[in-house]
C-alpha cells in the first residue's frame, strides 16, 4: 500500500470571533483501476497518443482501444495464436504491433513478428522486413525529429522494433515512418533485445542480456551515438540469472533501467536497478529492495526525481531519484509505465495483471 498521503490541510483560525475550523485533509493522487477485460497473467503494453486515445493488448491476441482516457474500451483485434507483446503509435491512425512469435510461450503460433495499422487499429497488415529473419518482438520505439522541409516544419519518423526474450537478438529499423524495414543481428553484443529507447536521432539504448540461458545471463545495456548504425556495451552486470528489462528517460541525461533477477538462491535477495546521469555513458547500480521474492518489470518517471517501478509482489515509488522507495498500489507485475501529458498535468498508465491510471497536476 502507498501510505504517503499528503496532509495539506491544517487547523486554521477563522476571522469570526472565537471560532476555529479544521480544513478537510487533502489526499494525494491515487492510482485508479481502469475497467479492462479479465486476463490471467501479465499484460505487456499500453500506449497513448494523447490523454484520451490509447490501446492495450495481451497474450491472447486481443487489442483494445479507448477514446475516453481508459474509461471504456473497444475490442479491435481477437487473433488466437498471436501474443501482443509491444505497441507503438505515431498518431491516432498509424501504429505498430509486435508479436512475441512461436516457440517461447505455449499457444503462440503466429510467425509474423510485426504488424502495421493505418486506420487506428481497425485493421492490421503484416510488415515485410529485409535482412535476417526476426523471430519475435519485445519492444517498439518511435522517434519524431523536427526538421525544415522546403520551408515547412516537418518530422522525420524513425520506428524501431526488437526482440526477443530468450533470443535471438534482432533489431528492425524503419527510417521512413514505417514504410520500409531492414533488420540486423545484434547477437554479438546482446543475446536478447528486451527494450529500445532513443532520446534523440543519434543516441539510443537497448536493454538486453549476455546469454539466452538465464542461468548464465548477466544484465546488459547497449548504447549508440550514431542513430543505431553501431552499438557498444555501456553496462554489464556481474551476477548470473539477471537481465535488464525496461527503460525510462525523463531527460536526455537521466535514465533508469530495471534489472530482473531469477536467482533461485534465497540468500541472494538484494534487488537493484541501474541509473545514469550522464546520458547513458556510465551506469550505477542502486538498491531497490532486499527481498528474494521481488521481481522488477516496468519503469516510468515523470521527471528526474519522481517515478515508479512495476514489480511483484507490488510496485514501488520514489520521489528522490531512486535513493529511497516505498510500496505503490499500481497493480501487480506492471510491465509498462507510460506518461502522457494532459491539459492540467500528466496521466500515468501502468499495465500488468490489470491497468491503472494516476493523474498528476502540474
Amino acid at each position: 500500500m502507498d501510505r504517503r498521503q499528503l496532509m495539506a490541510g491544517t487547523v486554521a483560525m477563522a476571522v469570526a470571533p472565537a471560532v476555529s475550523r479544521a480544513q478537510a485533509p487533502a489526499t494525494a493522487p491515487a492510482w485508479v483501476k481502469l475497467p479492462t477485460e479479465p486476463y490471467r497473467g501479465k499484460q505487456d503494453d499500453v500506449v497513448f497518443v494523447d490523454a484520451m486515445t490509447g490501446w492495450y493488448g495481451n497474450g491472447l491476441g486481443r487489442l483494445f482501444r479507448t477514446t475516453d482516457g481508459g474509461q471504456t474500451w473497444t475490442k479491435q483485434l481477437d487473433r488466437p495464436g498471436t501474443f501482443v507483446r509491444a505497441l507503438g503509435f505515431v498518431d491516432a491512425q498509424l501504429g505498430f504491433l509486435g508479436n512475441i512469435g512461436p516457440d517461447y510461450f505455449p499457444g503462440v503460433t503466429d510467425t509474423t513478428p510485426l504488424y502495421r495499422t493505418r486506420d487506428g487499429g481497425a485493421s492490421w497488415e503484416p510488415i515485410t522486413i529485409a535482412g535476417p529473419a526476426v523471430t519475435g518482438i519485445c519492444a517498439i520505439d518511435i522517434h519524431k525529429a523536427a526538421f525544415i522541409n522546403a520551408g515547412v516544419l516537418d518530422h522525420r519518423i524513425t520506428v524501431r522494433a526488437g526482440g526477443r526474450v530468450g533470443g535471438p537478438a534482432l533489431l528492425a529499423t524503419s527510417r521512413d515512418g514505417g514504410e520500409t524495414w531492414t533488420s540486423e543481428d545484434l547477437s554479438a553484443l546482446t543475446a536478447m533485445i528486451l527494450d529500445i529507447h532513443f532520446v534523440d536521432e543519434r543516441i539510443g539504448f537497448i536493454a538486453g542480456a549476455t546469454d539466452t540461458s538465464v542461468e548464465q545471463s548477466r544484465a546488459v545495456i547497449l548504447r549508440t551515438a550514431d542513430g543505431g548504425r553501431s552499438w557498444s556495451r555501456v553496462y554489464e552486470g556481474q551476477r548470473p540469472f539477471e537481465l535488464t528489462w525496461k527503460m525510462s528517460f525523463p531527460t536526455e541525461a537521466t535514465g533508469y533501467v530495471t534489472v530482473q533477477s531469477y536467482n533461485p538462491d534465497p540468500t541472494v535477495s538484494q534487488r537493484v536497478f541501474a541509473k545514469t546521469t550522464d546520458g547513458g555513458l556510465t551506469w550505477a547500480e542502486m538498491p531497490l529492495v532486499d527481498n528474494a521474492a521481488a521481481r522488477a518489470f516496468g519503469v516510468g518517471f515523470v521527471d528526474e526525481q519522481h517515478g515508479w517501478i512495476g514489480a511483484m509482489p507490488h510496485g514501488f515509488e520514489t520521489r528522490d531519484g531512486g535513493a529511497t522507495w516505498t510500496p505503490a498500489t499500481m497493480g501487480l507485475a506492471v510491465n509498462k509505465v507510460r506518461v502522457v501529458p494532459t491539459a492540467t498535468g500528466k496521466a500515468v498508465f501502468a499495465i500488468g495483471v490489470e491497468l491503472h491510471r494516476l493523474d498528476l497536476e502540474s
